[in-house]
């Protein structure tokens, strides 16, 4: 039976690499993981977290998965004497902790300033086409979307730039879409004060496309509807503006 590594959550302050057991798994738990995995389910609406998640600081996250990211490669045969090989497994950590999942650590979440509505819009504000990288939760393998927001202001307003960063916050970090939209509705229903809020992402899933069943064709589309926006006539009108 092959071995594997499964986490319990660790409420000491236990580093990371002591935090790892080693256990069998059975021939169930191997087919749930696979089907977990396979019918994109997720678990939680919000990314699931363990309660000592920021103990260890970004650079000592950085050297620990620098070390185990070379065990990785060490297993599958490849020569890390190699100049080309040699600075992957930094490479990779540094990307992982300061880039693609930045979005995990809540100290990089963008600031919501907000301003009053002094031209008194009341209509929509649409943000369409922000184009997003994320990653599967289940294989780690790159979701490549747009997304699409709306709003319609209760007397506040947003900079459009914040958009596009809440957009990528919640991206930069390992994702299921729905959970996905559903972050980014929430996020902008709080920072605005209001539920007349819209959200839909069309992506691409690599993990359906690069592996599995390897279509390169389809995509999926998730949305959200909030307040107003529940409304048949508004909902059409926004959908009209992303040409959806």
């Amino acid at each position: 039976m092959d071995t594997f590594i499964d986490h319990a959550i660790n409420t000491s302050n236990t580093p990371i690499d002591n935090y790892s057991v080693t256990v069998k798994k059975t021939a169930a738990q191997k087919q749930h993981a696979e089907d977990m995995g396979d019918h994109h389910a997720g678990t939680a609406a919000d990314t699931p977290m363990r309660p000592d998640a920021f103990v260890l600081t970004d650079a000592e996250k950085i050297e620990q998965i620098e070390g185990h990211f070379r065990k990785i490669m060490d297993v599958l045969g490849l020569d890390l004497t190699d100049d080309s090989l040699s600075g992957t497994p930094y490479r990779v950590a540094k990307m992982y902790v300061e880039e693609i999942f930045s979005g995990l650590n809540p100290a990089n979440k963008p600031a919501m300033k907000l301003f009053d509505n002094k031209y008194q819009y009341n209509q929509m504000l649409v943000e369409k086409n922000i184009t997003f990288y994320s990653n599967c939760e289940h294989h780690f393998v790159p979701i490549i979307g747009k997304a699409h927001v709306a709003y319609i202001s209760s007397g506040k307003v947003i900079g459009l730039s914040k958009l596009n960063r809440i957009v990528q916050h919640f991206a930069k970090r390992p994702q299921v879409q729905e959970r996905l939209t559903m972050q980014i509705a929430e996020e902008l229903k709080a920072a605005l004060n209001t539920e007349d809020v819209a959200v839909l992402i069309d992506a691409h899933h690599l993990c359906v496309s690069s592996r599995g069943v390897e279509d390169t064709n389809s995509s999926t589309v998730t949305s959200y509807y909030g307040g107003q926006f529940q409304n048949e006539n508004t909902r059409q009108e926004f959908l009209k503006y992303i040409e959806l």
